[in-house]
């Protein structure tokens, strides 16, 4: 009788693990739904050539980063990885895991805390092989450089359409003129009159103050519909170009870039008239800057008529 044979496989020294994937975006929009598309895309097919890895579960989110709204599949993400029911998380990178650096410390507490192992894709970060401190600066280097980014980005965008005339900023409502459906601006006939006043009135000699009670006078209602106009009123309307239809753009953030567009709008004042109100209040302003520094004038300039 033939002596039985046993087949005894081999034993793996592999060790399947259990993968999760993490997704994030900011809404439901299609643009955002194809980025979605593209994460979870891509870190499926970076675990699929991990041969010891088995994806367990996909966890997706529809989160800005500003929202109070608590994240459910990222807490629950969590609590799998807190039941050792996930060995390693894979996440495309660190701005759409966590929403900001507190928030991404803390869950990476937690989940080394749980035994699990990290992975930012894009960053190339691995929990299990960078220091904690590292890690920890790693992370607030890129939040803040993706914040730098964003801003960045934002400025571009207002200067390119600064540069090609396109920028809303050209066609601001102001007082003296009306917006068409259109969204160009008209002279507001009644408006555009007050303002040529005030120019008048303050090349002739009165003061703002002065100018005011010209207008208190006349029963003029300010901007805003007061019965009473405010210095600031009267001094924006009279240091404002847009008055003579030019417009000038400047980065509120550096002051570098600088965009003028004559002829953006029908001017209510002349060139000449604004430049004469400009000199008058120069001539008139009560600091002066000389070899002593800037100071107030030892006389302030008074508007009463002799």
């Amino acid at each position: 009788m033939d002596p039985k044979v046993f087949f005894i496989p081999a034993k793996s020294d592999k060790i399947v693990k259990n993968v999760g994937i993490y997704c994030r975006v900011s809404t439901s929009d299609k643009d955002q739904l194809n980025s979605l598309a593209v994460q979870i895309s891509a870190v499926t097919k970076a675990v699929s050539h991990v041969e010891q890895w088995k994806l367990r579960d996909t966890f997706i989110d529809i989160s800005s980063a500003k929202s109070e709204v608590p994240r459910k599949e990222f807490e629950r993400m969590l609590q799998e990885c807190e039941a050792h029911n996930i060995s390693v998380i894979l996440t495309k990178s660190i701005s759409r895991f966590g929403r900001d650096t507190v928030d991404t410390l803390e869950a990476l507490r937690r989940l080394k805390a749980a035994g699990t192992r990290v992975i930012f894709e894009q960053e190339n970060l691995d929990t299990d092989n960078t220091d904690s401190n590292l890690m920890i600066s790693v992370i607030e280097s890129f939040a803040q450089a993706e914040n730098e980014t964003r801003s960045d980005n934002i400025r571009m965008g207002l200067n390119f359409r600064a540069a090609q005339g396109t920028s809303g900023l050209y066609r601001r409502r102001l007082y003296g003129y009306d917006k068409t459906a259109e969204g160009e601006l008209v002279l507001n006939k009644e408006q555009a009159q007050v303002v040529r006043d005030i120019f008048r009135w303050y090349n002739d000699g009165k003061s703002v103050l002065g100018i005011i009670k010209e207008l208190e006078k006349k029963g003029t209602p300010s901007p805003t519909g007061k019965p009473k106009w405010s210095k600031r009123s009267v001094e924006n309307i009279l240091t404002n170009e847009k008055y003579i239809g030019t417009i000038r753009l400047t980065d509120s953030v550096t002051g570098k870039y600088e965009y003028l567009a004559k002829d953006n709008h029908p001017p209510i004042i002349t060139e000449d008239v604004f430049r004469d109100a400009q000199e008058a209040k120069k001539h008139r302003s009560n600091v002066i800057t000389d070899e002593n520094g800037t100071h107030r004038k030892g006389e302030k300039y008074s508007s009463k008529e002799k």
